[in-house]
């Protein structure tokens, strides 16, 4: 189960590499059935103005149309953050089976760091969970992005000061 995991987070890294390039938090998803890809996402919520459009909610939506079912049983979502409220949210009222991610969020992660959804014991769904697969190159990732937003937001106020 270990290799698989790590197998799928790597798939995952690469979605929010995408989400990199499109200058978006970098968060990726993917959701796998059978060991078959039914759902990919990143975060698109600049891009799309939409608020709900968290790499999560992106992947859960196209597993749903591949199923033809609201209902995602019987899988796994891999995610490169632990997710937010929304997100996890969802993966209650969708019924996925597992939640494996990599990085813990200690600001806004639902999945136990600040609040845990999943595992509250009055949700009508239980989503079995595994953290930390592949979390340093998780957290790098994510570290290395934010990094690079305040290096450019300092350049442009130096640049504004001489101009």
């Amino acid at each position: 189960m270990k290799q698989q995991d790590e197998y799928w987070m790597r798939h995952a890294l690469g979605l929010a590499r995408r989400a990199w390039e499109q200058g978006e938090v970098p968060v990726g998803a993917v959701l796998v059935q059978n060991d078959r890809v039914i759902g990919e996402g990143w975060n698109r919520p600049i891009g799309q103005h939409d608020p709900t459009a968290h790499a999560e909610i992106m992947a859960l939506r196209q597993g749903g149309k591949v199923l033809e079912n609201y209902r995602l049983l019987d899988t796994t979502l891999y995610v490169t953050l632990e997710p937010c409220v929304m997100c996890a949210g969802a993966m209650v009222h969708s019924r996925i089976t597992r939640l494996v991610y990599g990085a813990h969020d200690v600001k806004s992660g639902a999945a136990g760091s600040l609040l845990d959804v999943l595992g509250h014991p009055g949700m009508n769904h239980q989503v079995e969970l595994h953290s930390g697969v592949l979390a340093e190159a998780c957290a790098a990732m994510l570290s290395d992005f934010f990094r690079m937003r305040r290096e450019q937001k300092k350049a442009l106020r130096q640049a504004q000061r001489q101009g």
